[in-house]
C-alpha cells in the first residue's frame, strides 16, 4: 500500500480534473493533507505521505481514529440540525470528502442551512470551492484564514455576508486545537466571544489518556515532521470550554462513544485517541 501511494504522479493528486496545486511548499508535510491520507484520499503529496507513514508507525490505529473523527463530525452536525441549528462555522475544514461534509449533513435535514468553511491551506480551499456545492436553498462560503488569528475569521466579509451573527450558530473545531498548542483556550475564547446566546461549540481533541506511550510517540513524530501538536487529558479538554458555556450531554467522551450510531460497529476506544464534546452558550 505504501509503495503504490508514494508512486503516484502529480496528476493523481487532483480530485478535480485539470486542477493543479497552488504555489505552495509541498515539500513540507501538512496536517490536513496527512489527515486526507489517513482517510484514503488523493490530495496529498510525498512529504505528507512520508509524515503520515511515520505517524502510522508510531500509532498504527491512526486511520481508525481519523475515521472516528469524521464520523463524530457528521453525528454532531446531524444532532445540531435536528435541534434546529441552521448556521455552521467550520474552522479547520480539511480536505472535502464527497457526501461527508458539514453542509451535506446539515442540509440533508435543513436544506436552507448556511455553512462557512475556514482553512489556511490553499489546496483545501481549491477543493472546497470545486466540491462543496450547496443545496440551492442554502449557502456555502470559504474563507482563507488561520485559527490562530481569530479576527481574520470573525472580521471576514464572507462570514458576515453568509451567516447572521445575531442568531445562534454552531462553531466547529474538529481536530484543530491540537495544532494550536500554545494558547488553545485563549484562542477559543476569542473565537467564541462574539457569538450570541444559544450558540453551540463542537470540538474534538487528541488525548493520550487511553494509550500514553502510543500517543506520546505520535506527538513526537508530528513534531519531528515540523508540525507542533499536543495531547490533553479529559479534564484539560473540558477546561478549553470558555466561561459562559456549558457542556451538554453526553459530556466529554472518546469520539466513538459520543452518541454512537446504533447500527455502526464501535472501534476499541484505545484505537480512537481523541475526545469530543458539544457546548452551548448561556
Amino acid at each position: 500500500m505504501a509503495g503504490s501511494a508514494f508512486d503516484r504522479t502529480p496528476d493523481q493528486n487532483a480530485i478535480v480534473e485539470g486542477w493543479t496545486p497552488p504555489e505552495i511548499d509541498v515539500s513540507r508535510a501538512h496536517s490536513a493533507r496527512m489527515y486526507d491520507y489517513y482517510l484514503g484520499g488523493k490530495t496529498n503529496f510525498p512529504a505528507d505521505r512520508a509524515g503520515a507513514e511515520q505517524a502510522l508507525e508510531a500509532f498504527p490505529h491512526l486511520k481508525v481514529g481519523a475515521q472516528a473523527n469524521r464520523a463524530f463530525l457528521l453525528r454532531l452536525v446531524r444532532r445540531l440540525a435536528g435541534m434546529g441549528v441552521d448556521q455552521f462555522l467550520d474552522i479547520g475544514t480539511g480536505i472535502p470528502i464527497e457526501g461527508r461534509n458539514t453542509h451535506d449533513a446539515a442540509q440533508a435535514i435543513i436544506p436552507a442551512s448556511r455553512v462557512v468553511y475556514v482553512d489556511n491551506d490553499p489546496i483545501v480551499l481549491a477543493h472546497a470551492r470545486a466540491l462543496l456545492t450547496s443545496n440551492p436553498a442554502g449557502a456555502t462560503a470559504y474563507i482563507d484564514a488561520d485559527v490562530r488569528d481569530p479576527e481574520s475569521i470573525l472580521g471576514h466579509p464572507k462570514l458576515t455576508s453568509t451567516l447572521d451573527l445575531d442568531r445562534p450558530l454552531a462553531m466547529l473545531l474538529i481536530a484543530v486545537l491540537p495544532f494550536v498548542p500554545d494558547k488553545p483556550a485563549e484562542t477559543l475564547a476569542q473565537l467564541t466571544d462574539r457569538l450570541p446566546s444559544g450558540s453551540y461549540l463542537g470540538l474534538s481533541h487528541l488525548t493520550a489518556d487511553n494509550d500514553p506511550a502510543g500517543v506520546g510517540r505520535l506527538v513526537d513524530t508530528y513534531r519531528q515532521t515540523g508540525i507542533n501538536t499536543q495531547a490533553l487529558t479529559r479534564a484539560e479538554v473540558a477546561d478549553l470550554v470558555p466561561d459562559g458555556w456549558e457542556i451538554v450531554e453526553p459530556g466529554v467522551q472518546i469520539l466513538s462513544q459520543w452518541l454512537p450510531d446504533a447500527d455502526a460497529p464501535a472501534p476499541d476506544p484505545v484505537h480512537v485517541p481523541a475526545y469530543g464534546l458539544l457546548a452551548r452558550k448561556l
